[in-house]
């Protein structure tokens, strides 16, 4: 079936996609395992895979640039109004209380909690808001048809900003919040809790909408890869690289720094020092586990009764209210998912050590998930933050954050942390190029 042409007045930079505008072979190396193919001509709503992998190389979307600029002026325009008006407020026995959404992340510093604080509302409000400007700045440069300045740099940001996005989660936390308090009061919703469940779904339809491929190609072409790069082949056997940043595949001297000739992103053979920097991330992930587990993460009082509770003890009580699909919520974010991820990043590391490659396609596949799931853990972070902000009736009933929320912010960092340093392109490399290679020997442990 033959697609619609596009209308003839649409923005060249949405008309003509790069394969439209180049007579050559776009190659690129996969991020995950180093292998070398060409892309297909795509249509829209098609992807390219890797043959080796099966790591989505490049997806393409219909109009890009105007799809992803109108869902980030949407997003801003519902953040504003998110942070504009009444969140949501409580009451009981006539006594209330109302919040903003910012005061989520002002009543933490109160408490002498100011590094949660930060994470809260930059996780939330500030790098979204930064991403959306980003988004807004770069399509508003390529649909005119002349990038605007620091549009390269801009848009080598973008990747690093999407991980630590997340209103998504804190909409689940604010969810798990209000079922724990509706209980024992009265829950309003203000037109900031729907104006931000707005915002948190069009900000993951940005992200998701953003065409990397084509974005870079509009905005710096794309160079010829080095002459005599073969498909079918590892990047590394062929002293190449490819960007992690705009997919471009550059030669790579080993020992000597290197930057991508089109978006100046850093590159390295393997990243260096991979596997003790993960190791050490999940070292200090674990040490601070045990704190967050061991002391309170918050404080409840309630007619003049104070009581505290670690997160065991919060699924347990949520567990007795009745609550028992909260408490999955809560016990699988907290307790399942930051263990599970410091036993998988562990066992990959020990594992891409020992032998060759049996089992890469499964060990691949466990590195994405451990990728993906790791932020959920924030959950019980933006919860304790929630409930702090909004419950505060004095003797009557108020809560307090506890120790155990600086720890366990810790945690989900570290891990998320240890994630993007695990190189998984280590799975495929065969036992004889790890030590033969100079890079590997930073990145492998003595």
């Amino acid at each position: 079936m033959k697609r619609p042409s596009l209308p003839v007045n649409t923005p060249l930079v949405d008309r003509l996609p790069p394969e439209t505008r180049v007579q050559r072979r776009r190659l690129r190396a996969c991020h995950e395992c180093d292998w070398i193919s060409a892309l297909p001509p795509l249509g829209s709503g098609e992807k390219a895979s890797c043959p080796r992998c099966s790591h989505v190389l490049v997806k393409r979307h219909r109009y890009p640039a105007q799809r992803s600029m109108a869902l980030a002026i949407a997003a801003l325009i519902a953040l504003i109004v998110a942070v504009s008006f009444p969140f949501v407020s409580f009451n009981v026995s006539g006594v209330g209380n109302r919040i903003e959404l910012s005061q989520t992340a002002t009543t933490l510093i109160a408490f002498h909690q100011p590094v949660v604080a930060i994470i809260v509302i930059m996780t939330i409000a500030v790098l979204p808001a930064v991403y959306l400007l980003s988004v807004i700045w770069l399509q508003f440069g390529l649909l005119h048809g002349k990038p605007l300045a620091f549009s390269r740099d801009i848009a080598r940001s973008l990747a690093h900003l999407t991980p630590w996005m997340m209103a998504d989660v804190f909409i689940i936390g604010a969810l798990v919040s209000l079922i724990k308090v509706a209980g024992m009061a009265e829950i309003d919703l203000g037109i900031s809790f729907w104006a931000f469940c707005v915002f948190a779904i069009l900000l993951l339809m940005t992200t998701q909408s953003i065409d990397a491929d084509w974005m870079w190609f509009s905005l710096e072409g794309e160079p010829l890869a080095p002459e005599g790069t073969q498909t079918g082949m590892t990047a590394s056997r062929q002293d190449l690289t490819g960007c992690p940043t705009c997919g471009l595949i550059n030669a790579f001297s080993r020992g000597r720094k290197s930057r991508c000739i089109r978006c100046h992103e850093k590159l390295h053979h393997r990243l260096p020092f991979s596997l003790q920097r993960t190791w050490a991330l999940l070292g200090a992930a674990t040490i601070m586990y045990i704190p967050a587990n061991v002391y309170p993460i918050m404080t409840t009082t309630s007619l003049g009764h104070s009581g505290s509770s670690t997160i065991i003890g919060g699924v347990v009580q949520l567990m007795q209210m009745g609550s028992w699909p909260v408490a999955a919520v809560i016990f699988i974010a907290s307790v399942i998912v930051p263990v599970g991820k410091l036993l998988a990043l562990s066992w990959l590391c020990i594992a891409v050590q020992r032998s060759g490659r049996p089992n890469t396609i499964s060990r691949t596949k466990l590195y994405r998930i451990t990728e993906f799931i790791g932020r959920w853990s924030m959950v019980d972070v933006f919860v304790v933050a929630i409930l702090v902000a909004l419950i505060r009736a004095g003797s009557l009933m108020s809560i307090t954050p506890g120790p155990a929320a600086l720890a366990f912010s810790s945690v989900v960092v570290l891990t998320m942390l240890a994630a993007m340093t695990f190189d998984p392109r280590l799975i495929w490399d065969a036992p004889e190029t790890k030590a033969s290679t100079p890079d590997n020997r930073h990145s492998g442990s003595h």
